[in-house]
């Protein structure tokens, strides 16, 4: 009897393997929401009935993201293999982000997130969905924070759990690895300055931002534990997410409720935020990055908010806020931009990366 349910229950799997093999391989596109929405155009912000500067775009959670191509062969292979896969129970295979930490958007157009033990690439050119879990070939990854662009077309990787900075090809093929032998503790934040060849670590239980260029070599740290004075410039105080743009590196100072600044050759150079309960301060921040126009975004991640400051520091407008609905966070973690004007936010407990297009330039008195 048991063999019995055993032939029946690989029946349909026998079945889809011969109706792939009878039919041309269908397309699958990606779509960057998951949801059909009739709301879409309420997700502005600022509200009416002031001028739209944020708009929500969507997001990325997985598998889900990629639909079959109408214009492929008639053939709705995706559909049919879902239903096999309730039918034998195999939902758990289904590729989902669980808790997003950070990513990057590639020069091909691909977006790479850092999830739990792995790095999710969501190609839309080619239509699909890529898993790398390999730090190295023997040896998978555990807690992937940090992702940059490296030289040469390299993928920089830090994973706080095996306390090293990892390389990766293109393809996600690992290539080596540098910041052992005790150099590095738990790193999270990646950064690199590509003009001068840095590469910046933050090394958050060792309160230091870490730089090397781009052969390894440890050239200087920034940083140190702030002491009974926590507003000395150029302390930091279990350093988190990092950004280096327009020759600045943008440090979320985490406990310190700050966000430090140095310049590129390591001075202090400013700090911004303070600790508050209004909207617009600091208590626990994280993701950071800059956009084009210069305004600098910090992923609040206590209060659920994404804050947007111009160029001289001073606060603009909020996003978000605590929920599960579109454009809303629960403990959201890194942030990263593109060319396009999108903004990326790992929305970390959400299990989602959620995505908003810069319309214009919200500091209209620049």
């Amino acid at each position: 009897m048991k063999n019995h349910l055993h032939i029946l229950r690989l029946a349909p799997l026998a079945l889809l393997l011969l109706l792939l093999s009878a039919c041309a391989a269908p397309k699958y596109i990606m779509r960057l929401d998951t949801e059909q929405r009739t709301d879409t155009a309420a997700l502005v912000w600022p509200a009416a009935p002031e001028t739209p500067r944020y708009r929500f775009v969507g997001q990325l959670k997985g598998d889900e993201n990629f639909v079959l191509d109408q214009t492929s062969p008639n053939f709705d292979g995706k559909k049919l293999l879902y239903w096999l896969i309730g039918l034998l129970g195999m939902d758990d295979d289904r590729v989902m982000l669980k808790r997003p930490q950070s990513g990057m958007v590639d020069a091909a157009g691909r977006i790479l997130v850092t999830d739990v033990g792995r790095v999710l690439v969501f190609d839309q050119a080619a239509g699909k969905l890529d898993v790398w879990d390999r730090a190295l070939l023997n040896t998978p990854f555990i807690s992937p924070i940090g992702i940059v662009q490296g030289a040469a077309g390299e993928i920089l990787v830090a994973d706080s759990g095996l306390g090293r900075v990892f390389r990766l090809s293109p393809d996600g093929k690992p290539l080596g690895e540098f910041g052992e032998k005790n150099v590095l503790k738990r790193p999270t934040g990646l950064a690199r300055d590509p003009q001068r060849g840095r590469v910046y670590v933050a090394d958050t239980p060792a309160h230091e931002v870490k730089v090397f260029d781009d052969d390894e070599v440890l050239l200087y740290t920034l940083g140190q534990r702030a002491g009974v004075d926590a507003e000395d410039n150029g302390r930091l105080n279990f350093p988190t997410h990092i950004a280096f743009a327009q020759d600045k590196l943008y440090v979320a100072d985490s406990i310190d409720a700050r966000v430090q600044m140095y310049d590129a050759q390591g001075a202090p150079a400013g700090i911004l935020g303070q600790r508050g309960l209004y909207v617009g301060n600091l208590v626990r921040p994280k993701g950071v990055t800059l956009d084009g126009d210069g305004n600098l975004y910090v992923v609040e991640s206590y209060y659920d908010y994404l804050l947007i400051y111009n160029r001289r520091g001073e606060f603009l407008m909020p996003l978000g806020g605590s929920g599960a609905q579109a454009g809303k966070f629960f403990l959201p973690a890194g942030i990263w931009n593109d060319r396009q004007g999108r903004i990326y936010v790992a929305d970390m407990f959400n299990s989602r990366v959620a995505i908003f297009q810069f319309l214009g330039a919200p500091d209209v008195a620049k």
